[in-house]
């Protein structure tokens, strides 16, 4: 018991300063510094959470259907498919206007998801990185080669986000962004942050579920 004592007190004291989300510097000379705020939402979550419950991740629970008719990666077919997209050797199922109720998608399907209309698109639209759409996007066919992505995307975003002041954060996001052109960075952000930490947990919760399914 001491010694559990002894260790709550050493992680409260290298905690002291920080907030819920465990960001430090939330302060800047006497106000909040809203930049690094925004950063620590993702980056603690990313680094204490969402990523660690991706180590491991296989290829089987990668493109596991949980349900009849679920979405998912494809190997490319050989003839042509109108309800699929992608230019490598593999696509992702879709259909517009989507059905309702949306069908259930796996793994590799919310994890590309992520890495096309997430975090590709807007890395491109407002980072300098290279032009990623459905259309044209290489799906990854493993799961190590997605999370290999995965990190990458999301490295050139947290370290874009980073750099951003308080004036950028209040700037217009502008054209791509349709009708939220007017839209201030920060709300973007925030947005995207939110998309982050949803998916992710989808993920987690589908890891779950295929470690507990019943065996055929």
């Amino acid at each position: 018991m001491e010694q559990d004592r002894d260790m709550v007190e050493e992680a409260a004291a290298e905690d002291e300063g920080r907030g819920p989300s465990g960001g430090e510097g939330l302060t800047r000379g006497g106000a909040l510094d809203i930049p690094r705020l925004l950063v620590d939402q993702m980056q603690w979550h990313w680094d204490n959470q969402a990523r660690p419950r991706l180590e491991g991740l296989t290829d089987d629970e990668y493109f596991w259907e949980p349900v009849p008719g679920a979405w998912n990666v494809r190997p490319r077919p050989s003839g042509t498919d109108a309800e699929a997209a992608g230019k490598g050797n593999f696509t992702i199922d879709f259909e517009y206007p989507e059905p309702v109720p949306a069908p259930v998608t796996t793994i590799a399907w919310r994890l590309s998801h992520i890495l096309v209309g997430v975090l590709g698109m807007r890395n491109a639209a407002h980072f300098g990185a290279p032009a990623v759409s459905y259309e044209t996007f290489e799906y990854p066919g493993t799961a190590a080669r997605a999370l290999e992505v995965l990190d990458e995307y999301y490295g050139t975003w947290i370290r874009s986000v980073a750099a951003l002041d308080e004036s950028a954060l209040a700037a217009p996001v502008g054209e791509a962004e349709g009708n939220w052109a007017q839209a201030p960075m920060a709300e973007l952000v925030l947005h995207i942050h939110r998309e982050m930490i949803h998916h992710l947990a989808e993920v987690a919760l589908l890891r779950d579920l295929y470690a507990h399914r019943t065996p055929k």
